[in-house]
């Protein structure tokens, strides 16, 4: 019996009282439970006729479930099955998932995910979420009062122009959104009857997507500029109006738009953007657990950043305040990271127009004097000779950019370089795990963004652990909303990096892997959410909770996939 079976029961004893019946009933995958409807239910809910005479509990219908989607051929094939009981059948999705969560994490999230929204088009077959376009400007807030469910307290919102490292994908990103709800479902419990994804179907400027006649999207360049921010502000006013009680995710958004929507509404709407405060928790963690290895203290690790977009910034804000936290100068922070973009090493005798980056700059007399390549800063091995980084970290979504000569340069230079090609998915990593243990002599500690094989090595076994963001948003999220934090603070990610890296036991370092297995994923997740509920009190944007409370609290908001006993809501009829 698996970790997630053996913690919860097949069925909950608290009664449901529902007044759908019939077609109706099987028709809503909320309260949907297919052959699992007792004789007394199918009686109740005129469900006689309906059904299979047998009745069959939970688990046999995800041994079922399973088995069918085993035979089928690709991942692709096996998100679309996922899709097609998540839409028919939440109870049995959802423990599905957790029985098989390392198998099926690949394939309802990075990389398959990505696959999906491309063709999302043409593989679409019920609608999850909500879509708005600028067509509905001036009446959002109508728009989402069609939203099939009335107390939602977290949106996942996506327009569509960073998914993944592959770019605009128009109308079908809204594959992210929905995809990271079910980990949240998954991971930490947040019942998915109050969840919402959503799209703002802004336009798109893939040429390939307007040309398909298929297309399913707001066909239109994208909208930018002032029109842009007004569509913005009006939705977060009607969000923040429908929903009052919601917490807003940001997701895959162009990376000044993302660090421009995060900073200027923050505040304003308890929100968060995971891939710059998610993806640094979990780097920062990387570098937590890999320091249990190596031994090298925080304070000495020189990091280097080989791309500059959302998530590598990011990182690098997360890393310099954890840097700060261990007593590093201002000197000292500014040489502890180095990062380069499409243009070379970020040093202040270049023009560097984004303001996220600038503040990582280094003085142009700095990088001389340390005899960094700036007549040739695309060269990444004279970067490292010169740098003689102890961690080296990929977010460029430029597939091979970590060759052998750069990693064995490294490898010259540090006893255990820590190598964490972070771009996925897997198409887009800077580099193979097992290119890079083999460079290094079995030396290198690596870690990836997408999923890779264990990599065998001279008779070891090398696991490769994937920094998955699940890891983490899920727990900040039900922290904060355990809380009813007003805010989510970046010392909130802080203290979820640190639970995380807490949790990886010596098993895991020993496997070679940086992250623990995700069978203990909802353990590590309700840790988490414990930690940001007291940050959020320790903050004051939280409510004063004693800290011998908070575990029962956490625990109380976390749904499990069992089927509870139904009975007709009382004093109607079970059609009305």
């Amino acid at each position: 019996m698996s970790e997630a079976r053996s913690e919860h029961p097949e069925s909950s004893d608290q009664p449901v009282h529902v007044s759908l019946r019939g077609k109706a009933l099987l028709n809503d995958a909320r309260y949907n439970k297919g052959p699992a409807f007792t004789p007394d239910e199918r009686e109740a809910f005129a469900l006689e006729g309906l059904l299979p005479p047998r009745v069959i509990d939970l688990e046999e219908q995800v041994r079922l479930a399973y088995e069918n989607l085993s035979r089928k051929p690709d991942a692709l094939e096996k998100y679309i099955g996922l899709c097609a009981i998540q839409d028919r059948n939440l109870t049995l999705f959802y423990r599905l998932l957790l029985e098989h969560i390392e198998e099926f994490m690949p394939i309802v999230y990075t990389p398959t995910v990505g696959l999906a929204c491309q063709r999302y088009s043409h593989i679409f077959r019920r609608p999850q979420g909500l879509w708005i376009t600028p067509d509905q400007s001036g009446r959002i807030e109508r728009v989402l009062a069609n939203a099939p469910n009335d107390d939602v307290r977290l949106i996942v919102v996506t327009d569509n122009e960073r998914i993944l490292g592959l770019g605009d994908l128009g109308a079908g990103g809204i594959g992210i959104p929905i995809g990271k709800l079910s980990l949240y479902t998954v991971a930490a419990g947040i019942a998915p009857d109050t969840t919402l994804p959503i799209s703002l179907d802004v336009g798109t400027d893939n040429a390939e997507l307007l040309n398909d006649p298929l297309y399913l999207g707001w066909r239109h360049k994208r909208l930018r500029g002032p029109e842009y921010d007004a569509f913005i502000e009006e939705f977060v006013r009607a969000v923040h109006k429908r929903f009052p009680n919601v917490l807003l995710q940001w997701e895959d958004f162009k990376k000044a738009n993302a660090f421009r929507l995060l900073d200027r509404y923050r505040r304003r709407i308890p929100s968060f953007n995971d891939d710059i405060q998610g993806t640094a928790a979990i780097g920062v963690a990387a570098i937590l657990a890999a320091t249990r290895i190596t031994k090298l203290p925080i304070a000495e690790q020189r990091v280097l950043m080989v791309g500059s977009g959302a998530a590598g910034v990011g990182i690098c804000r997360q890393l310099r305040d954890m840097f700060k936290r261990n007593g590093l100068g201002e000197e000292q922070l500014i040489g502890a990271t180095l990062l380069t973009d499409s243009g070379g090493l970020l040093h202040d005798g270049r023009e560097i127009t984004e303001q996220t980056k600038q503040p990582f700059a280094w003085p142009r007399e700095m990088a001389e004097a340390a005899g960094l390549p700036l007549d040739d800063p695309g060269n990444l091995a004279k970067i490292i000779d010169a740098y003689k980084p102890t961690v080296l970290f990929g977010t460029s979504g430029q597939p091979g950019v970590f060759d052998e000569t750069a990693i064995r340069t490294m490898a010259r230079h540090v006893d255990r370089p820590v190598v964490l090609p972070f771009s996925n998915p897997n198409s887009k990593c800077e580099a193979k795990p097992a290119d890079v243990i083999a460079w290094t002599d079995g030396r290198a500690i690596v870690a990836s963004g997408s999923p890779f094989d264990p990599v065998e090595y001279e008779g070891r076994t090398i696991r490769i652990g994937q920094g998955n963001n699940v890891y983490v948003f899920p727990g900040v999220g039900l922290g904060a909303l355990v809380a009813e934090a007003t805010e989510v603070s970046d010392a909130m990610f802080t203290v979820a990096a640190q639970t995380l890296a807490d949790h990886v036991h010596e098993d895991d370092l020993a496997a070679g892997s940086l992250f623990p297995p995700l069978s203990k994923l909802r353990q590590i997740t309700a840790k988490i959410a414990e930690a940001v509920v007291r940050q959020a009190r320790d903050e004051g944007v939280g409510p004063p909770i004693a800290d011998a409370d908070i575990p029962a609290a956490v625990k109380a908001l976390m749904w499990n996939p069992l089927y509870p006993p139904m009975t007709p809501r009382r004093g109607r009829r079970a059609d009305d």
